[in-house]
């Protein structure tokens, strides 16, 4: 069973597949260097879907800042991060926003309440979210098709692909959306080692209702949506002034799988920064962050399983006895 990294990206237009599949797996590898581990990377794909809901890609070689297409936050190396940032205020506040959320978007039985409040903010703020969750009919060669369906197809034959396989799966923003709808919906059989979700919106109540709706449960003090069914560990990652992820812990928010598997928070610095110009929602700075390299390592460095990496072993020593 050999090892695989798969990314989904997040909310926008991205630049090209193969720009922003580099730019991932850089940040990936600065991250390890940074941590002081010299280790190869794992296959990594990078699932693409910003084609769908955008017809160009953003160009990087464009230099006029008011082209739609121009690309503002290119992949750079981080700053050193400083260890003297105190968030103890922002983390009360957010607190309690966690506590209270639920009851200002929330009914009694966690239905929406005033759902134009969440409908406009997504309108305002998050057009492919809305776009995902409204099942806009997009036009392709010709063919009217929802965007919905073809996101989750598109994920999820590369998920199939790499059924066999140890999964890595890193889900940025919105990504994470999709991917917990497909584990939970569409591929609940499907074993996932490390699911990571960085900078999500999971927690956010109109979101964790969304998928509520679409599971057919009411949610309430004594029933929460659950990790999906395959994933074996889960871990989470959040910038306190990551404005996406501004519910940063789902530990309280999702009970535990039938393998007693549970989101692990972890509360990070996220140093991406462009011509003074600070994101910390910007998967590069997420994916060198020490945390996510620390998790990255210990997949990388556990052992294979199946009967392939007993064959490899052979061919090894018996290539060493002949020299």
């Amino acid at each position: 069973m050999a090892k695989v990294i798969i990314g989904i990206h997040g909310l926008g237009n991205k630049p090209s597949k193969e720009t922003l599949q580099n730019w991932w797996k850089e940040s990936m590898q600065e991250g390890l260097k940074n941590s002081g581990q010299n280790v190869e990377l794992p296959k990594f794909e990078l699932i693409y879907w910003a084609d769908i809901l955008h017809e160009k890609p953003l160009d990087e070689t464009i230099t006029d800042e008011k082209h739609p297409l121009y690309l503002n936050e290119k992949y750079v190396l981080g700053k050193e991060i400083s260890k003297n940032v105190n968030h103890d205020l922002r983390k009360k506040i957010l607190d309690w926003y966690d506590e209270t959320a639920d009851k200002i978007f929330l009914n009694e039985d966690m239905t929406i309440n005033y759902s134009f409040i969440p409908d406009t903010i997504i309108h305002g703020y998050f057009k492919d979210l809305e776009a995902y969750y409204l099942n806009n009919m997009i036009t392709s060669d010709g063919i009217f098709i929802l965007a919905r369906d073809q996101i989750r197809n598109r994920v999820i034959d590369i998920l199939q692909k790499y059924r066999n396989d140890d999964i890595f799966l890193i889900a940025h923003s919105m990504g994470s959306i999709i991917a917990f709808d497909i584990l939970t919906f569409n591929l609940p059989k499907l074993k996932i080692n490390t699911y990571t979700t960085i900078g999500s919106p999971l927690g956010i109540p109109f979101v964790r209702s969304k998928i509520a709706l679409e599971q057919k449960v009411v949610l309430n003090d004594d029933y929460k949506l659950k990790t999906p069914p395959g994933v074996q560990k889960w871990y989470n990652l959040s910038d306190l002034e990551d404005v996406v992820a501004i519910n940063y812990s789902l530990k309280d928010d999702f009970d535990e799988n039938k393998s007693g598997v549970k989101a692990v928070d972890f509360i990070v610095n996220n140093n991406y920064e462009i011509e003074n110009e600070k994101n910390p929602h910007k998967s590069f700075g997420y994916l060198r962050t020490p945390e996510f390299s620390n998790i990255l390592l210990k997949f990388i460095q556990q052992k294979e399983k199946g009967i392939f990496p007993k064959i490899k072993e052979i061919f090894r020593l018996l290539k060493r006895r002949k020299e």
